[in-house]
């Protein structure tokens, strides 16, 4: 593993997946973007490899968001959750 990997109680939650499937991105075509292997988007994504401040920035581009809306130390909250919950207060 690399130096940027899994660490105990200090996890990095991600939306990677989330963003991939919203752009009908694959994990070759957001690797190619971002110029690294596919396996390397399928560990962030898995949570397994935290990427470096750089690939965090590549990937922020890409998806023209900010670094913290890509990855966080809280777990994001599900889409479903957020809309069901709208639709409650409303």
């Amino acid at each position: 593993m690399s130096p940027v990997s899994h660490r105990e109680g200090m996890q990095i939650y991600n939306q990677l997946r989330v963003l991939r499937a919203e752009r009908g991105l694959s994990r070759v075509a957001l690797a190619k973007l971002v110029e690294v292997h596919p396996q390397t988007i399928g560990a962030i994504e898995r949570g397994n490899y935290f990427p470096s401040l750089d690939l965090a920035f590549r990937l922020s581009e890409v998806f023209g968001l900010p670094v913290e809306a890509i990855f966080n130390r809280k777990p994001f909250t599900p889409l479903s959750a957020q809309l069901y919950n709208k639709e409650e207060r409303s």
